[in-house]
């Protein structure tokens, strides 16, 4: 699942990419709204932590632009006001949920997990490609022979491939999506995921594969009888 977190304060903006990469979330750090604004508008996120403070623009005139695009991203705010104005402000504004500082690990944690569970809950909650099924609550793949919880990172590419059936997904692209463009990751680590997906397919007798096309990239086909 991939973040962006977008708070001036380098000091607990490098401590929260910390936690957050620890517990398996790629994340994107920026440092002002003008800049949150930019990758927003150029790249494709599953939940945005935005601070209100910040210097050239502010989280809330960042969220407000979003939403105006119509954007459902999923957003916690975070805030070193505690005032009730300052909160019901946040959450007119387009705020999914906001946490006051300082905050706690463990709560941090809940409220992404939370705000970007609603998100899915709005899209089907299972995938189903061929004789496949991949339930997103649970990150299990299923078929008729058997099926597998998987890792946090192989579920995102399985995801992509089963959300765009037969489209071809580029190298690059899996990398931008789940590692994020901070990531000291290989770019061949993508195609050590791709192994562990083909394996786990052939598994439990799946009658969908991940086909390679040299240069351009990786699809899901159903496979003719």
């Amino acid at each position: 699942m991939r973040l962006l977190l977008a708070e001036d304060e380098r000091e607990l903006s490098n401590a929260l990419v910390t936690i957050l990469k620890h517990n398996n979330y790629s994340v994107d750090a920026v440092y002002d709204g003008l800049e949150a604004l930019d990758y927003l508008q150029t790249e494709n996120y599953d939940g945005v932590i935005l601070d209100i403070m910040m210097p050239k623009m502010d989280g809330l005139t960042v969220l407000k632009k979003l939403r105006e695009r119509g954007s459902d991203l999923p957003v916690l705010v975070l805030t070193a006001r505690s005032e009730i104005d300052d909160r019901v402000q946040g959450l007119d504004s387009g705020a999914d949920d906001y946490l006051t500082k300082p905050f706690a690990t463990k709560e941090l944690l809940a409220r992404i997990r939370a705000m970007t569970r609603r998100k899915t809950e709005v899209t089907d909650s299972v995938l189903r490609c061929g004789n496949v099924s991949l339930a997103r609550s649970t990150y299990e793949l299923s078929a008729e022979r058997g099926s597998f919880r998987l890792a946090n990172k192989e579920f995102q590419m399985m995801e992509m491939l089963m959300t765009n059936p037969k489209i071809l997904i580029s190298t690059d692209r899996f990398m931008d999506k789940i590692w994020g463009y901070d990531s000291e990751a290989e770019i061949n680590v993508v195609w050590v995921y791709i192994s562990y997906l083909r394996k786990k397919l052939a598994a439990i007798d799946a009658n969908v594969v991940i086909k390679a096309t040299r240069g351009a990239g990786y699809s899901l086909e159903e496979q003719q009888c």
